[in-house]
């Protein structure tokens, strides 16, 4: 079994994370990803209950122990507004169950490390300049060592003195740029809404990359210009070759692997009436008439907040730019699975061990291998599943749920079992009334079926989707927050959105007729599609 929500009243939610890594992760990946939020993470766990856990193969954050910290701390009003921005808005009349410690208790845990781990974030703050340069050049080297090494021996000890380090540096980096500027989108933000509403805040804080670029623009601005001929396609490999929708699941691709991914992205692109640079244009028109509006009505706020936006938008383009650099170290991490597996005879069977039982492999013991039937048979009963609700409280059993006609595909509550709504509603992520049709996509392999002007109905998005958002007029998502990938491409491309609805892609099928209000957060099925009839 592979489930941290047996055991306790919690609050799990796989927002944010499940964008990351919306896979069901293979025990590897999953041994990697527990290193790298153990070292980015303060107070990882708390009263015996991680910060954060698999649930059926999953990706989930316990928000009980987070909430619990913030309470612990005076943060608790903080932490209700950060909640809602990353991981979006909790249904009506749900609450976070906090843990049974006590503050005096939840302070002598964690206050130590939070003052050691300050320390490092103002030092590792200083070097991330230098880190984002060298980074990339630094990765493909070690990539090329560990695709080299003869034998396992000489794998084992490259890890142990460079991979491992490396990556664990590349953890603290993303930390410290975490942690450039954080709570300040929460202050503005809240200020700009006061003052001049939702949808011009939503404006006023779009152009993120204006004065360098955003990382979660990159591949969709890079490959125009490939097409354009203004970069070529060795560059823009190296630049985009490892993100992609799975970049934190070890045992799939990246983009790079595929000699003809880049081919198959031209091909889309030739089919977009309007590419992301006119897009853009417009939503820089937009933005400068909303500030203008405040300047109109509240002159003596207006240096200030524009001050505070600038800040923001740096300091998201300095998180997003040491993110890509995780994304590169895990290709690295890739690499050495796979290298393991070819020096020790066992192949991708690897990729159903740990970090520590494939070095342990490497050394010489073979005893992990009798566990890959169980884990490969769990993995793929999990992976045949439905994908879980966005929020889980309480014990969770993912095969007993799947199970269930009368399942919750938004929210799973062990102590309350209303049925669910026909009503399509979520946080309203970037503003607009689009009436079209609805393509609802399971996957991004699936999005050349998208055709131009269609509404994209998806689960959740990631950087591996951005090509595909100047080819839709409005995106829904079942997963998603007013600070996810899909909300923040739709913002800076004018693209109305609606996020975290937990039961859009259950409710709407390919070819409704559909109303997207994205400043309101609804979605209306304004005709149902027609009805097939099988051939056969």
């Amino acid at each position: 079994m592979w489930n941290d929500s047996t055991g306790t009243d919690a609050l799990w939610t796989s927002a944010n994370l499940g964008e990351a890594v919306p896979d069901v992760m293979t025990p590897a990946t999953w041994s990697f990803v527990k290193a790298f939020m153990g070292d980015v993470m303060v107070g990882a766990s708390l009263e015996g209950r991680p910060m954060y856990g698999n649930i059926g193969g999953r990706f989930y954050m316990n928000l009980s122990v987070t909430a619990t910290l913030a309470a612990a701390f005076g943060q608790g009003r903080k932490f209700a507004q950060a909640n809602e921005l990353v991981f979006g808005r909790l249904p009506e009349g749900m609450t976070i169950p906090l843990l049974p410690a006590s503050r005096v208790r939840v302070w002598r845990d964690t206050i130590g490390e939070a003052f050691a781990v300050m320390n490092r974030i103002r030092a590792n703050g200083k070097q991330l300049p230098a880190f984002l340069e060298e980074a990339p050049e630094r990765c493909e080297e070690l990539r090329a060592r560990v695709a080299a090494a003869a034998t396992a021996g000489d794998l084992s000890a490259l890890w142990e003195s460079e991979v491992a380090p490396y990556f664990r540096r590349c953890c603290h980096m993303l930390q410290a740029a975490t942690r450039q500027g954080g709570d300040s989108l929460v202050k503005v933000r809240g200020t700009l809404e006061s003052l001049v509403g939702e949808q011009d805040a939503d404006l006023m804080t779009t152009g993120l990359g204006d004065d360098g670029q955003l990382a979660s623009m990159g591949p969709l601005l890079g490959l125009e210009r490939l097409a354009r001929g203004e970069t070529d396609r060795d560059t823009y490999t190296r630049t985009y070759g490892h993100r992609g929708p799975h970049e934190f699941e070890v045992s799939l691709p990246r983009p790079a692997e595929d000699a003809q991914w880049i081919d198959r992205q031209l091909a889309a692109l030739g089919t977009v009436e309007e590419d992301a640079a006119l897009r853009l244009a417009r939503q820089t028109t937009a933005r400068a008439a909303a500030w203008d509006r405040l300047a109109a009505a509240h002159p003596r706020r207006l240096a200030g907040l524009r001050t505070a936006v600038d800040g923001w938008a740096a300091s998201a383009r300095l998180r997003e730019a040491a993110r890509t650099e995780v994304a590169r170290v895990f290709w690295l991490l890739r690499t050495f699975v796979l290298r393991a597996g070819e020096v020790s005879g066992v192949g991708e069977d690897l990729f159903f061990l740990s970090r520590g039982e494939i070095l342990a492999l490497l050394g010489g013991d073979r005893t992990p291998l009798a566990a890959v039937p169980a884990r490969r048979a769990a993995y793929d009963a999990y992976r045949a599943l439905p994908t879980y609700p966005t929020l889980i409280r309480g014990e969770f059993d993912p095969q007993a749920w799947a199970a269930d006609p009368n399942r919750r595909a938004d929210l799973f509550d062990a102590q309350d079992t209303t049925p669910a709504t026909d009503t399509v509603a979520g946080s309203p992520a970037s503003g607009g009334v689009v009436e079209g049709t609805a393509r609802v996509v399971a996957g991004v392999e699936e999005g050349e079926a998208i055709q131009p002007g269609e509404i994209l109905v998806t689960t959740v998005t990631n950087i591996g989707w951005t090509p595909l958002f100047t080819r839709i007029s409005a995106i829904v998502t079942d997963v998603g927050a007013n600070l996810s990938h899909a909300s923040i491409v739709a913002r800076e491309l004018g693209i109305p959105a609606v996020v975290g609805c937990g039961n859009a892609t259950t409710r709407i099928r390919t070819g409704d007729r559909i109303r997207v209000d994205g400043g309101r957060g609804t979605v209306d099925v304004l005709e149902p599609a027609a009805e097939t009839s099988d051939p056969a």
